[in-house]
């Protein structure tokens, strides 16, 4: 089945993931070439507290995308009660192994 309960919508929260990753990494950077008068010289320029609360965001919008998908594969038959539980721990362990905030 591989899941499909909420019409594949987890994979939303990746796209969401990727812009405020996106943004994070262009704060404070110039642009290359503004492309109208309007344009600030720089992509964004949030001060340090509010970029390191895009960090916690990102950590709470994964844990949002993990849960979904455990969830999505349990309630559709892919995954037993057993098994929803193993993956969660595993997905959950592996977000906290690789984040650096």
């Amino acid at each position: 089945m591989s899941g499909g309960h909420f019409s594949y919508l987890q994979y939303r929260i990746d796209e969401i993931i990727d812009g405020v990753e996106d943004i994070i990494e262009k704060n404070g950077k110039p642009r290359e070439e503004p492309t109208s008068s309007w344009e600030s010289e720089f992509y964004y320029d949030y001060p340090d507290d509010i970029i390191d609360e895009f960090k916690r965001g990102l950590r709470y919008l994964k844990m949002a995308k993990i849960y979904t998908q455990r969830i999505d594969w349990l309630v559709s038959g892919d995954d037993g009660e057993d098994s929803f539980r193993e993956r969660l721990h595993e997905d959950l362990t592996k977000l906290d192994d690789n984040e650096l905030f």
